[in-house]
């Protein structure tokens, strides 16, 4: 009985052993292929560009999606943002209405309006003074940004104001615009972050910032 009770023991532990090594062994052999699922550093680097469906974005509304680990906004504006957006009293309270610094935003996006169609805003809501994310401030008058404020972005780190055109405010520690990121149309209703308007099977490529367009 001794014996037979060593025997089993015996099978017990190599049964253990050889389910062990053959665990290890898949593992070892998963890990090429977990490796090869997941992005290069140089993808990463790069930036792949991300599509988005803006078709169920109400107007007003906003979402963020990301774009070479930063955060970038679509903003669905409405005829009263876009009339607010070309009133000269707040042309005046600007530091660059007419997005005169190149380096913010690509060339077929220029002037007052920033944006390919005049309702749709694309941008990185990242702040230009130390890197803070603005919050969304939509609200017209309001009681922290005060009377005269028409709605945008406001940077709760230092204090910097942005309209809904990513215009920063004068007297503000933000020295520039927000910045717009490369995009282009693939259809009505969506976008391409990180390609320019100029790649093939471009739809809607050209500024529409002539008029304002009504729903």
């Amino acid at each position: 009985m001794a014996h037979d009770e060593v025997d089993r023991k015996r099978r017990k532990l190599l049964m253990a052993a050889t389910v062990g090594v053959g665990g290890v062994g898949l593992g070892a052999a998963s890990i090429p292929f977990i490796s090869s699922m997941n992005p290069s550093a140089r993808a990463w680097a790069a930036g792949a560009p991300v599509q988005v469906d803006m078709g169920k974005i109400a107007p007003g509304m906003q979402i963020t999606v990301e774009w070479r680990r930063r955060p970038v906004w679509i903003l669905h504006r409405t005829p009263q943002m876009l009339e607010r957006l070309q009133q000269p009293a707040l042309r005046r309270r600007l530091r660059d209405p007419d997005s005169d610094v190149a380096s913010q935003q690509p060339d077929y996006v220029g002037g007052t309006l920033r944006a390919i169609k005049a309702e749709w805003f694309v941008v990185i809501g990242i702040c230009t003074h130390f890197g803070c994310v603005p919050t969304f401030r939509p609200e017209v008058a309001s009681e922290e940004l005060g009377p005269d404020w028409l709605g945008g972005y406001f940077c709760p780190c230092h204090g910097s104001k942005f309209d809904f055109a990513g215009r920063v405010y004068r007297n503000v520690p933000a020295p520039t615009n927000l910045v717009v990121p490369p995009y282009r149309y693939l259809s009505e209703t969506v976008v391409e972050i990180g390609v320019d308007p100029a790649a093939k099977g471009v739809v809607g490529s050209g500024p529409d910032n002539s008029g304002l367009r009504r729903a």
